[in-house]
């Protein structure tokens, strides 16, 4: 599901999760169509130049008014396993923003629509007095619901995970990025990574991403399509990352 996160289903008594982010490291680096080196800062750049005409979902809010300058909202979408976490977090770092993992929302293993609704209805849903927005944290060890998270609407955002760039989400970001990857590296990323658990589930999970593809074609709806780069024949690279999470 996740690059370098550790919020997955629970496992049985005595196992352990592999180390955080041994699919994708934090410092993979990332391409356009074209095979081109994407750098952050740069996309960073055309990112906040693309605020200029986002809509009121998007709009920074400041003591009950709208102020002129649109916040940043970037959504990071793809399949598993094509560096969605690793890119975000990049990201974050960079503008700086507030990250929303859409690991922490999917309610169980068949929650990629639930997240995906919960995206548009609550995490960039405008301030009001339910509490919005924010989201509704799942408690993978437990199997259910658990606090509510607050996302400040103030500050500038990134969304990332497989559900993010829905056809209402679009609308209320300010820029949208999909990722691409070949299935076989996808899967070895994610095998990887989470072992033996998401073996498990791949396919259940590759089904509910297929079925939101086709509903929604988040790769139509995106400003810039990337991919992880790979490593030159005889590169190693780092066998995980520097995030560690507090998760199961």
């Amino acid at each position: 599901m996740c690059e370098g996160r550790d919020a997955r289903a629970p496992l049985g008594a005595g196992a352990s999760w592999p180390a955080p982010g041994a699919g994708v490291p934090a410092t993979a680096r990332f391409v356009d169509g074209e095979g081109r080196p994407v750098d952050v800062r740069a996309l960073v750049h055309r990112i906040r130049a693309a605020g200029s005409g986002v809509g009121t979902g998007a709009t920074r809010a400041s003591a009950g008014r709208t102020a002129p300058a649109p916040r940043v909202v970037v959504l990071v979408d793809g399949r598993s396993g094509t560096g969605k976490t690793t890119l975000a977090d990049q990201l974050a770092a960079a503008v700086p923003a507030q990250v929303v993992h859409l690991d922490d929302v999917y309610p169980g293993w068949d929650g990629l629509r639930a997240a995906a609704d919960a995206v548009v209805r609550d995490v960039l849903a405008p301030p009001d007095a339910t509490g919005r927005p924010g989201w509704r944290r799942w408690d993978w060890a437990a199997g259910l619901p658990a606090g509510w998270v607050s996302v400040a609407p103030d500050q500038d955002l990134v969304v990332e995970g497989c559900g993010a760039l829905s056809r209402a989400a679009s609308g209320m970001a300010t820029f949208r990025i999909w990722l691409d990857g070949e299935d076989d590296a996808r899967r070895r990323r994610a095998l990887d990574r989470d072992g033996p658990v998401f073996a498990r589930e791949w396919d259940r999970w590759a089904a509910q991403e297929a079925a939101f593809i086709a509903e929604e074609q988040p790769r139509e709806h995106a400003d810039v399509v990337l991919r992880i780069a790979e490593p030159d024949a005889g590169q190693s690279q780092p066998s995980s990352c520097s995030r560690s999470s507090s998760m199961p």
